[in-house]
C-alpha cells in the first residue's frame, strides 16, 4: 500500500504522515529531507543555491544525513525551497523518492508532488492544506521552542514567500492531484485530524479495490 500525503508547509502533513506510518506499520519518508540535505550540503560546500549547477553537485549524499538536527533549522528550509526548484536537483532524486515508495509492502511518503510525480498511482492520496496565518502560527511556536527570536510577522512573510516558489515552480510545483483528499487541519487538533486521515485513506483504500475487481 502506498500513501501520498501532499501540503505546503507547517500544514501538518509530516505529523500526518507519520502517523498513518504508525498506524498501517509501514515505512515513512519525509521527502523535503531530501531537499533539505542538498540546502545543507550547498550551504556547507559555499556554493549558490540559486544556481542549478550548484545544487546539482550537492545532490550526492547518505541517507544518514537525513537525521542531521541541521535540516530541521529555519534557513535550511528557506534554502530547501530555493534549491527543489530546480529540475535536475528534482530529476536527481526522483529514483530515490520512487524506490522508496515501490518497496515490497509500500510506504507513506510526504511531500508537495508526491501523488502527482512520486506515486501518481498511490492506493490514497490526501492534499494535507492550513490557512497561512494558521500555519505560520504554528511554525512560529515550532521555533520559538527550539530558542528562535524570530517575528511572527516574518514568519508569515516567509510561509506566503515559500507558498509562492512552490506552486510557482516549473519543475513539480505544489498542486493537489484531481484524485486525492483534501483535509484542511486549520481547526482540527493532532488527533481528529489523524482520525480523519485514516478514514480518508480507508475511503481510498476502497474504491480502489472496487476499481480494480473484476466484473
Amino acid at each position: 500500500m502506498i500513501i501520498a500525503v501532499d501540503g505546503p508547509a507547517a500544514s501538518g502533513k509530516g505529523t500526518i504522515a507519520r502517523a498513518l506510518a504508525r498506524h498501517y506499520a509501514i515505512p515513512h519518508l519525509d521527502t523535503g529531507l531530501l531537499y533539505r540535505a542538498v540546502a545543507a550540503n550547498v550551504r556547507a560546500m559555499g556554493l549558490d543555491p540559486a544556481v542549478e549547477a550548484d545544487a546539482v553537485a550537492a545532490c550526492d549524499f547518505d541517507d544518514a544525513m537525513l537525521a542531521d538536527p541541521v535540516l530541521r533549522d529555519d534557513e535550511t528550509g528557506q534554502l530547501a525551497s530555493i534549491v527543489s526548484a530546480h529540475p535536475l536537483v528534482r530529476a536527481s532524486l526522483l529514483q530515490r523518492q520512487k524506490r522508496f515508495a515501490y518497496q515490497p509492502g509500500g510506504a507513506v511518503l510526504d511531500g508537495r508532488d508526491i501523488g502527482t510525480v512520486i506515486a501518481p498511482d498511490a492506493d490514497a492520496k490526501l492534499f494535507i492544506r492550513a490557512t497561512p496565518q494558521i500555519r505560520a502560527r504554528r511554525r512560529h511556536a515550532e521555533l520559538q521552542a527550539g530558542g528562535s527570536t524570530i517575528s511572527f510577522d516574518r514568519v508569515l512573510t516567509d510561509i506566503r514567500a515559500r507558498d509562492l516558489r512552490d506552486s510557482g515552480r516549473a519543475a513539480a510545483p505544489l498542486v493537489q492531484a484531481v484524485d486525492a483528499a483534501t483535509l484542511d487541519t486549520s481547526f482540527l487538533s493532532i488527533e481528529a485530524s489523524v482520525q480523519r486521515a485514516i478514514a480518508l485513506v480507508e475511503i481510498g483504500r476502497s474504491r480502489g479495490e472496487v476499481n480494480g475487481s473484476p466484473d
